[in-house]
């Protein structure tokens, strides 16, 4: 299912699903918004009252989401921070209505587990930057691809793999764009929301990323995908951004185990990416989650393309 472009004047909705968010980042995102022309609308439990971690209870920020949601006024939901916490809410979004108002969910981390909700109704979501990324990059690429996005163009990037520092298998595929936060999409292993364990009738590329996940914890979740069989239909590999780790006895990097991975899985023979920007960083690019896609890997480029 294909979103409704925004548009000058459009209400972007702000919730904070998960973990507390400091309120500089929800003013510093409305202020960037109405820099282009659009009304950010603040939803009446995003700056809290806190409940211990979270930016408030379930319960006020279930009402949050689905206010947002299903107001045919607001265009698009932007997610004010990740953290942990919106995995609480999955049991409780109705389906047919959250198909029925489908419209832009924008967020990565945690929100990766809404993005597998979504993505298991057919409804297409921006793994993309939040709040503080918003106050803080209001000019970079990441920022500008994303309203590029949202007001109707198609991702397209084509990446340098010296200057952009990638590793790369090259080859070429084809498929429905899935993942994000690794953590999180492991922690939804053998639920309804297991974007990868459900029955795949198309090719998929696979994006993962991760903060501060030691590389033995990494290499688990990937065994587990592989021999749950959850990759049997993965033909193309992005490895995002792991950052805040550190070298182990076995792995200098994360990228040395999971090229060691793919070798032993038999997976050498897909186009993968290494290092690619998305992830806990600055230069993260926007995707579209559940959008078909192709993705081109030579030894000298990088290119993703959403298909029509």
């Amino acid at each position: 299912m294909v979103m409704r472009s925004i548009r000058q004047g459009s209400r972007i909705g702000i919730i904070s699903p998960a973990t507390t968010v400091r309120e500089e980042y929800i003013d510093g995102a409305v202020r960037m918004l109405a820099s282009r022309g659009y009304e950010g609308v603040v939803m009446p439990h995003a700056r809290g009252p806190a409940d211990g971690s979270y930016a408030s209870s379930a319960r006020n920020r279930l009402d949050d989401f689905m206010a947002a949601w299903c107001d045919p006024d607001i265009d698009a939901v932007l997610c004010a921070r990740g953290g942990y916490g919106a995995a609480h809410l999955l049991p409780d979004l109705p389906p047919e209505t959250i198909r029925q108002n489908a419209k832009w969910l924008i967020g990565f981390s945690d929100i990766s587990a809404f993005h597998a909700c979504l993505t298991s109704l057919g409804i297409e979501s921006l793994h993309a930057p939040m709040a503080k990324h918003l106050c803080e990059n209001p000019d970079n690429r990441a920022t500008h691809a994303l309203f590029h996005i949202l007001e109707g163009g198609r991702m397209e990037y084509m990446l340098d793999v010296a200057e952009e520092h990638l590793g790369v298998t090259p080859g070429y595929a084809e498929g429905r764009l899935l993942g994000g936060n690794l953590a999180v999409l492991d922690g939804l292993a053998a639920t309804p929301f297991d974007m990868l364990a459900r029955p795949l009738t198309e090719d998929v590329i696979l994006f993962i990323e991760d903060i501060a996940e030691p590389i033995y914890k990494v290499e688990r979740m990937l065994w587990r995908l592989y021999l749950s069989g959850a990759l049997s239909k993965v033909k193309g590999l992005i490895v995002g951004r792991f950052t805040d780790y550190k070298p182990s006895l076995n792995f200098n990097t994360m990228e040395e185990m999971i090229m060691s991975l793919t070798r032993r899985t038999g997976f050498a023979g897909i186009p993968v990416v290494y290092n690619f920007p998305v992830g806990h960083v600055d230069d993260n690019l926007p995707l579209v989650e559940g959008a078909r896609v192709a993705l081109s890997v030579t030894s000298g480029t990088v290119r993703l393309s959403q298909l029509i």
